[in-house]
């Protein structure tokens, strides 16, 4: 009789072990992209053409990414990142994510760069219900989750950034002569609303010149004569890497010495200011949601100096003091971080719902800066600390601006 109890017993702890396991096991749940083993995640970066300064963020991604692999995956997968070239031409930006999305069967794509292309596939993207998962542009338009849900934005918006130069402008300089070069597109036109609006009523009599430029455009030299021959005395610059590094050398080599502000998706020392010439790089204010690479008291942290690690190990012909591979490897900690909080449900539904559920500091974060979402607000970071370049590095001053 004691036999048969025992057997009971031993017949009702397997019965429970079995329903135990088989519930933890009903709660994995797998879209195209995910299984047991693998989180498949497509990312577009143009890794030639006009803005092809920008393909090392991927590749400091990348590097971050090999680092979570090496150490074992996210909860055991390990990340299949698959970064495709657009060339910063939308067109082929809408190509390469039917094939990501079609053929590849990613989970999810992360981080493709620019406004312009962007814009040409977040209709799709929606209309698929794959995530645009934290967009490599400043468009405020990224972070609309009622219009668009399956889009998020990552970086503080460019209207906030040109707001607050609009704003210090106003208060140090309120009679200033300004001039505005811009990129013709949805990016260059993001920023210059931004300015117009912080400007408000005085725009109309502050801004005496803009020029634009195409990104095809050899050079911006035409545009930096006239605008130096409007009288202006404050250059405003809206463009990417490659031309701001031109506007920095062309207005240095013709002697014209406004107060120049230039945009944070153009201000890295590595990639922008050391093509231009440090020297005449000197005094120019930006704004970053990043610890510099350059800073001497930022390379005295672990943050930084892990930073440096995965880069040497992973990513060895990357620039340790390019501040665009800091943003990659920030916006990588951010998609696996992301990821964990999904756990074993990663459908892409889940996966949006994480990346709307985000409540983080990272490493190479301004101290004060966080990482939130909620299901209303799809704008990752907000905050900005303002900066000016002395000739070596950037140095802060004035204070943060933006919110949380």
């Amino acid at each position: 009789m004691r036999i048969q109890s025992t057997s009971r017993r031993a017949l009702v702890v397997s019965a429970a072990l079995a329903l135990s396991l088989g519930s933890v096991y009903a709660q994995k749940k797998y879209d195209p992209g995910a299984s047991d083993t693998e989180i498949k995640i497509g990312n577009i970066l143009p890794y030639s053409g006009p803005a092809s300064a920008y393909g090392t963020i991927g590749k400091a991604a990348a590097a971050y990414i090999a680092q979570v692999n090496a150490q074992g995956g996210v909860n055991g997968r390990k990340i299949n990142f698959i970064s495709v070239d657009d060339a910063y031409s939308p067109p082929k930006t809408v190509e390469m994510t039917r094939k990501l999305v079609e053929q590849e069967e990613v989970l999810a794509i992360f981080l493709p760069l620019g406004t312009t292309g962007n814009l040409a596939i977040q209709k799709y993207m929606n209309a698929k219900k794959v995530p645009q998962l934290f967009v490599g542009s400043g468009a405020s338009r990224f972070g609309d989750v009622k219009e668009n849900p399956w889009t998020i934005g990552w970086q503080p918006t460019n209207r906030a950034e040109a707001m607050a130069y609009a704003q210090y402008i106003l208060k140090n300089s309120p009679n200033a002569k300004i001039a505005v070069l811009m990129q013709n597109d949805d990016f260059g036109k993001d920023y210059q609303k931004g300015l117009l609006e912080g400007l408000g009523d005085k725009a109309k009599t502050m801004v005496v010149s803009q020029q634009t430029y195409e990104t095809t455009d050899p050079t911006v030299d035409s545009q930096i004569v006239a605008m130096k021959g409007s009288g202006a005395d404050t250059l405003v610059i809206l463009t990417t890497p490659k031309f701001a590094a031109m506007a920095v050398k062309k207005t240095d080599e013709i002697g014209w010495k406004p107060t120049r502000f230039l945009v944070s998706s153009a201000n890295s020392v590595g990639s922008v200011l050391k093509p231009a010439g440090l020297e005449a790089a000197k005094g120019i204010i930006s704004a970053t949601y990043l610890r510099d690479p350059t800073d001497p008291a930022t390379q005295a942290t672990k943050e930084y100096q892990d930073y440096a690690a995965c880069m040497k190990q992973y990513y060895p012909g990357g620039d340790v003091s390019d501040a665009l591979n800091v943003l990659g490897y920030t916006a990588a900690q951010t998609l696996v971080h992301t990821l964990k909080q999904a756990g074993d449900n990663l459908t892409r539904e889940n996966v949006m719902k994480q990346a709307l559920s985000l409540n983080t500091t990272l490493p190479m974060l301004q101290p004060g800066i966080t990482v939130q979402t909620d299901a209303s607000n799809a704008y990752p970071i907000e905050k900005m600390q303002l900066i000016q370049f002395n000739g070596t590095r950037y140095e802060k001053f004035g204070g943060m601006f933006g919110g949380k």
